[in-house]
């Protein structure tokens, strides 16, 4: 009897090896499990999450409006404060998308504005001041029956040229969106008000 059991126990060993325990509970052949469904990211998931803003205190508590400039990097997406060639301030931003591409070059601030709203991009609401067409443009948008524009709010905006074109609190998705403006978050708007005045140095590029 021993030997039977022997015998018996070897061959369980057997097909255990050559067929695992999981083919035991595998599925008739033709019978497939469903494919799951893809996994679809979120937009705010698929957009590049920028650096927050960087200061440098030291170098800050030397900065005064005579003695700052600006510099703001267009491929890096960055503005930066600078006291020499010290960086003070460096600061997430949003220029000007495809079509509306923010100038480059050598500017000055021409203008200090700390409530100021655009003349050119906004809504036009009713009298109670609702909203009935959001995001347009005056030059080019018909203002609907009984309505009028309202500019968009650019608070601490530093005008960098005679068109409009300037720096100010806005929306940062991680990429060129703007209409040629340099957005900024709502801390860096206000230090780079805070440091500059008219007259000014700001270079924008591809630095």
């Amino acid at each position: 009897m021993a030997t039977v059991a022997a015998n018996l126990m070897r061959r369980a060993a057997i097909i255990l090896f050559f067929f695992p325990v999981a083919a035991l509970h595998a599925q008739p052949f033709g019978s497939r499990s469903p494919t799951p469904p893809p996994q679809f990211r979120k937009a705010n998931e698929l957009i590049r999450k920028q650096e927050p803003i960087k200061i440098n205190q030291n170098v800050l508590k030397q900065v005064t409006p005579d003695t700052s400039h600006i510099v703001v990097s267009i491929p890096k997406q960055r503005a930066y404060l600078m006291l020499g060639d010290q960086i003070a301030i460096d600061a997430p931003i949003s220029s000007g998308k495809r079509g509306h591409s923010t100038p480059q070059g050598h500017f000055t601030v021409l203008e200090k504005d700390p409530n100021h709203h655009s003349t050119l991009y906004g809504d036009y609401v009713d009298r109670s001041g609702r909203v009935v067409r959001a995001g347009v443009s005056a030059r080019i948008d018909s203002a609907p029956s009984g309505t009028h524009f309202a500019g968009a709010t650019m608070k601490w905006f530093l005008r960098l040229t005679g068109d409009g074109v300037g720096m100010h609190i806005g929306i940062l998705p991680g990429y060129p969106a703007s209409h040629g403006c340099v957005r900024e978050s709502v801390e860096g708007a206000k230090l780079f008000y805070d440091h500059a005045k008219v007259g000014t140095p700001v270079d924008v590029g591809d630095y």
